[in-house]
């Protein structure tokens, strides 16, 4: 079973930017579909964005153009850069195969305020 540690988060102004990082374990990484996922208050987990084996992407509409997903299959990583952060943002940030399955990290608070 693959386990994720997600780490990155914080408080950030409206505009600003994060980094994430999510460390996977196992030795299928590679041929693993990864995703970001996000829940705020009283809402859904929702994905974020995704990236194939390959490496091509999908996003949400909510974060086109602001976040970019990567992977580094040597490392098991997967990272989420996002820009023009917003209050919207905000929420707790997992990393998940796609779709996803088996237990859910801790994950990592982002809080976008002024």
């Amino acid at each position: 079973q693959v386990q994720f540690v997600e780490s990155g988060g914080g408080l950030v102004q409206p505009g600003g930017s994060l980094r994430l990082s999510c460390a996977a374990s196992g030795s299928i990484f590679s041929i693993l579909v990864m995703g970001w996922y996000r829940q705020a208050p009283g809402k859904q987990r929702e994905l974020v964005a995704r990236v194939y084996t390959g490496g091509s992407t999908n996003y949400a509409d909510s974060v086109k153009g602001r976040f970019t997903i990567s992977r580094d299959n040597a490392k098991n990583t997967v990272s989420l850069q996002m820009n023009s952060l917003k209050p919207e943002d905000t929420a707790v940030y997992y990393c998940n195969t796609y779709p996803s399955a088996g237990a859910w990290g801790q994950g990592t608070q982002v809080t976008v305020s002024s």
